[in-house]
């Protein structure tokens, strides 16, 4: 348990430390207030220092707004948004129902060698993300015992905190940033969100990745079922393709996922769905015991190293959850069985991870392509030419790869 240590009016204190990131309590705190000018708020902490706030909480929010618009200004070091390049391999229509090319065998439908540069930009790209979280980190709030924030005009998170912290006991101090994050988790986990391949709502709790990327789901939603007996669904998250699976006729689903409050969340949601009694979540890292006549996975697409709770759900640091599936997939199947794996070809174009790198895995473990669904994304950074990774992500495709033994 760490501590935040300060002075405050002539006197040494110190709370409880809150980061859900693993960030180590800042060494050099000084109390701000609306006095403070935003250039000055920002200077401060890049150079390290952090601001615990004293004044009126949306006043507060004004500043951490007022220098976002300062770190979100260009860092020098990324080269300017390209165009998206002609494609040479046929592309599925831009509709949004899963498609198959015809064109070509499914394993030989490649992303375009990306451009040199941009798995540096990538890299530089997500350097500056997350400078940019660790200053905007820096402006903090504290929490009374009952996880209220003491500050004038501030609302109600009691509950929200309590959803993510647990029950009270101590007061404590949270990065604002933080705290703006879990309030508005909360309002999604209340509100849900809208999964049309269900016709139904998922709940999403803080700190598991949302569906809103809703592609993946009707990809899982269209695929040609192999058997209705049962399914694993490995890494569930919310439960979202599991109870697809279960909507869809599956009479037994097994959801794995390593991850505490995921496994909370499948659970919550399937309840919610009135899915419990045919959908078994386990805490279990990859595979359940025994075998299954289909096994789907929606691993982290890019192979990247995370550096907060959301990014587990992005990023696969050397692809370990992509290639423990695909290794034991093979020992998990019935004999007729299939692997549905999905994948972005996002890490392809982005040049950290070649198309030959993905067969040769599936190779390695003694695995054969079926098939290829393969659709485009519809989220709105598809379409943001600002993005400094537009011509990676406005060609991007996402496949479910069908899998069976060799």
């Amino acid at each position: 348990m760490l501590e935040i240590r300060w002075t405050e009016d002539g006197e040494a204190r110190s709370a409880r430390w809150r980061s859900e990131n693993g960030s180590p309590p800042p060494a050099r705190v000084v109390i701000a207030d609306e006095r403070l000018a935003a250039a000055t708020a920002y200077r401060l902490a890049c150079e390290g220092t952090a601001l615990l706030w004293r004044g009126d909480f949306h006043a507060a929010r004004r500043l951490l707004r007022a220098m976002a618009r300062r770190a979100d200004r260009r860092p020098p070091n990324l080269t300017p948004t390209r165009p998206p390049r002609p494609s040479h391999t046929p592309s599925p229509p831009p509709a949004s129902w899963p498609s198959r090319s015809s064109a070509s065998p499914p394993a030989l439908a490649a992303a375009d060698p990306p451009a040199p540069s941009l798995a540096q930009d990538f890299h530089q790209y997500r350097r500056a993300r997350s400078q940019r979280a660790v200053t905007l980190g820096r402006l903090l709030v504290p929490l009374d015992p009952d996880h209220s924030v003491p500050l004038r005009r501030a609302p109600d998170v009691r509950g929200a905190c309590a959803q993510v912290y647990g029950p009270a006991t101590e007061a404590s101090v949270i990065s604002l940033r933080e705290l703006l994050g879990i309030v508005g988790a909360d309002e999604w986990r209340r509100r849900g969100v809208e999964v049309p391949a269900l016709n139904d709502r998922i709940h999403p709790h803080y700190g598991v990745f949302s569906p809103v990327r809703g592609e993946y789901v009707d990809l899982v939603a269209a695929a040609p079922l192999v058997s209705r007996v049962g399914a694993f669904d490995i890494g569930t998250g919310t439960g979202v393709l599991a109870a697809v699976l279960a909507r869809r006729g599956v009479q037994r689903v097994v959801a794995t996922d390593r991850d505490p409050r995921a496994v909370a969340c499948a659970r919550d949601n399937l309840r919610r769905l009135g899915l419990s009694g045919r959908v078994d979540v386990l805490d279990a890292d990859l595979f359940p015991p025994g075998r299954a006549p289909l096994a789907v996975c929606n691993p982290p697409w890019l192979p990247a190293k995370p550096v907060s709770p959301l990014d587990h759900a992005v990023y696969d640091p050397g692809s370990r959850m992509l290639r423990g599936f695909l290794d034991g997939l093979g020992e998990h199947l019935t004999p007729e069985g299939e692997g549905w794996l999905i994948l972005s070809d996002l890490a392809e174009r982005l040049g950290l991870r070649t198309r030959a790198d993905l067969l040769s895995a599936f190779t390695s473990a003694g695995l054969r392509v079926v098939d290829q669904l393969r659709t485009r994304p519809r989220h709105p950074r598809a379409s943001d030419r600002t993005d400094p990774l537009h011509a990676a992500r406005a060609t991007e495709i996402t496949s479910l790869w069908r899998l069976r033994r060799t």
